[in-house]
């Protein structure tokens, strides 16, 4: 495919499309996912997953080559991958904090946990620390409504939060490097 050079060649930062050996096999893998989908445009979602397993994130040439391989405008790949919570257009930190803002949880508390985490952690909801720790997330409604406030810590669903426990968390990953509260 011709445009696999083209794509290779505007990513310079050695990021992304050209990172040595590992990424020519991630863009085969990728590229083998599209031709067994056909290059079907409705086989959008499962190739962003797959190039999202692959990369880690999405970042926007590699948007730009799924686009070009499935014969889709690249705006219309770029709302997909925005819409949808799982696509990151960023690299994630090694611990992701995810707290619900969902009506029971907005009740009961939820923004107070974000301000605290943000105060505590030195970070911003939507971003990663500088130093690749943690990425602290919002969303919509996690489904937990009956243990509001609740938050999903590195995938798991953690109900009933205060300022106090979830802080306990984020101080252990940054603190003590564990995967635990300390």
């Amino acid at each position: 495919m011709e445009f696999t050079a083209t794509a290779a060649k505007t990513q310079g930062n050695g990021r992304g499309l050209t990172k040595g050996p590992a990424a020519d096999s991630r863009l085969k893998m990728l590229a083998a996912t599209m031709k067994r989908q056909q290059y079907q445009p409705d086989a959008l979602i499962e190739v962003l997953h797959t190039a999202q397993e692959l990369y880690g994130y999405l970042d926007l040439d590699l948007l730009v080559y799924i686009a070009h391989g499935l014969k889709l405008p690249p705006s219309r790949v770029y709302g997909v991958a925005t819409f949808y919570h799982f696509f990151s257009l960023k690299p994630k930190g090694k611990h992701t904090c995810v707290v619900c803002m969902g009506t029971a949880c907005y009740v009961k508390g939820a923004a107070t946990l974000v301000k605290t985490i943000e105060d505590y952690a030195d970070i911003r909801t939507g971003e990663t620390r500088a130093d690749g720790s943690m990425s602290l997330i919002q969303a919509r409604c996690i489904g937990a409504c009956g243990i509001a406030p609740a938050a999903v810590l590195d995938g798991t669903v953690v109900g009933n939060q205060t300022p106090a426990s979830i802080v306990g968390h984020v101080k252990g990953w940054l603190e003590n490097g564990s995967d635990r509260a300390a």
